[in-house]
């Protein structure tokens, strides 16, 4: 499969596997961004993806990011026939500010294919061992 990319700015860090094993792609940030503690921000990667059909993009955090800095990725589901610029919204669960420098690692992208299923509205489900058990059903 090939992922078209098209920078939408000269800035704009291409997206890259730092290691040949890697399932995402780095996304990195197209300008300066602090995001205070609480807060949430849209970063510009200044890059868009023609992610080819049967496929999407999933955007999620960077282990480091999110560990160390407390950063969660927001949103993150980029569909095939999308062609604009692709955003990372990100909030900051922890107490002090955050800040990306312009070609910083923001997040990453996994491109996986979908199955589309055939919808088909039912009057009854199948039983399932589960059944409707919801939160913590599974104990502790």
């Amino acid at each position: 499969m090939k992922l078209l990319i098209k920078k939408l700015h000269p800035d704009a860090k291409v997206p890259s596997f730092a290691h040949a094993t890697d399932a995402g792609l780095d996304l990195c940030a197209l300008e300066n961004v602090t995001i205070a503690p609480g807060a949430r921000a849209s970063l510009r990667t200044g890059i868009a993806l023609a992610i080819p059909e049967g496929h999407v993009g999933l955007v999620w955090d960077k282990s480091g990011i999110a560990h160390k800095g407390g950063l969660k990725t927001l949103g993150g589901v980029i569909d095939a026939g999308y062609r604009g610029e692709v955003f990372v919204g990100l909030l900051n669960t922890s107490d002090v500010p955050y800040t990306f420098e312009a070609g910083n690692k923001v997040a990453q992208i996994l491109i996986q294919a979908i199955v589309q299923p055939e919808l088909v509205e039912a009057d009854e489900l199948p039983e399932a061992d589960r059944g409707d058990k919801a939160f913590g059903s599974t104990g502790k």
